[in-house]
């Protein structure tokens, strides 16, 4: 399993029961360009491998590290007709994404970018700021991700006009549903200043509750009502059958996300070894999710793929209630003044 009953230090290995066919059932993705941030492991790389196996050009948003490296070198060995680009970039620096967006508007002018997929994050680590000032977990889930898609939008638009369409996923997570609507502070810069970090004994007692968990909600949940909000827009300017908004949840999946949570005091390492161990589905199959968003043909802008229960496959889920037309406008007018992004619209 990767871990004992008094660590957690790596995913639980857990079959795949879905994966296989889906992947079967895809189409070619040759002669496109996917870009996916947090792609080093998990979903984010079973997602940048199978659409390399598919033949797309994979454009590996991540920050420089050994693991991105790594990840790099992988799937570029595996002899797969794509190929994968490393793009440095740090979700928890506004002028990381700026340079980032930059460079890839430079270098991918001519043919753009078919599907943007905006996959990192963080799961309830500390009440620390950026050096923007953002929430750690606010700031890499969301903000940093409404920024990218503003720096890259030329690309997305060059894209619709030479194939067709042009996609921006955003992938969510179950969490969403565990709180309230979006709440304007924790938009804002704010960080290390919303509510703190609850005593480690409560992880043991009231799993998935405090300041913690309250934080990873909110940029969940956001990451749904930017998706309903850019749809929005979309269809107001008339494009909303060229360029598509959609989101995903993995479901509870086994990944790295769960190690660095219980690394970081997020999650107790009793509990997060049983969940994981007899709960969870395959990272591959919590790919699921983001994977038809990105891949399958046919879909519509403003769905929501994932499992309808913790585990399953991918599916279309219902409307997200607590994405009313008050949190969109809340979270696109919060989300503008704070990150500077510009839209033409």
């Amino acid at each position: 399993m990767g871990a004992s009953s008094s660590s957690y230090d790596a995913p639980a290995e857990v079959q795949s029961v879905y994966f296989d066919e889906v992947k079967k059932s895809l189409p070619s993705m040759s002669g496109k360009t996917v870009a996916i941030t947090g792609c080093t492991t998990g979903t984010g790389f079973t997602l940048a491998k199978t659409c390399l196996e598919l033949g797309a050009t994979v454009l590996m948003l991540n920050r420089p590290s050994s693991r991105a490296d790594a990840a790099l070198s992988t799937l570029n060995a595996l002899g797969a007709p794509g190929k994968a680009i490393a793009v440095p970039v740090d979700l928890m620096s506004f002028d990381s994404l700026r340079a980032a967006g930059k460079k890839l508007r430079a270098d991918f002018s001519a043919n753009g970018i078919d599907v943007l997929c905006n996959n990192a994050g963080v799961m309830a680590v500390k009440d620390e700021a950026t050096v923007d000032g953002c929430d750690v977990q606010m700031q890499t889930n969301h903000l940093s991700h409404f920024l990218l898609t503003a720096e890259v939008w030329p690309l997305l638009e060059r894209a619709a006009e030479k194939n067709g369409e042009a996609r921006v996923v955003n992938h969510s997570s179950d969490a969403r549903k565990q709180g309230s609507f979006v709440e304007e502070k924790y938009l804002g810069r704010n960080g290390g200043n919303l509510g703190g970090d609850e005593p480690s004994y409560l992880k043991s007692f009231l799993p998935f509750t405090g300041p913690r968990w309250a934080r990873y909600q909110q940029t969940k949940l956001a990451n749904v009502v930017f998706t309903y909000a850019l749809h929005d827009k979309l269809v107001a300017a008339g494009k909303g059958d060229k360029i598509k908004s959609l989101v995903a949840h993995p479901g509870l999946s086994s990944t790295h996300l769960q190690v660095k949570s219980a690394s970081d005091g997020g999650m107790g390492i009793r509990l997060t070894n049983v969940l994981m161990s007899k709960l969870a589905q395959s990272a591959e199959d919590g790919t699921l999710g983001i994977l038809v968003c990105c891949c399958k043909p046919n879909v519509k802008s403003k769905e929501f793929y994932g499992p309808k229960w913790l585990t399953g496959p991918a599916v279309i889920l219902p409307e997200e209630n607590l994405a009313p037309p008050e949190s969109r406008k809340l979270l696109w007018e919060k989300s503008v003044e704070v990150t500077g992004a510009k839209f033409p619209f």
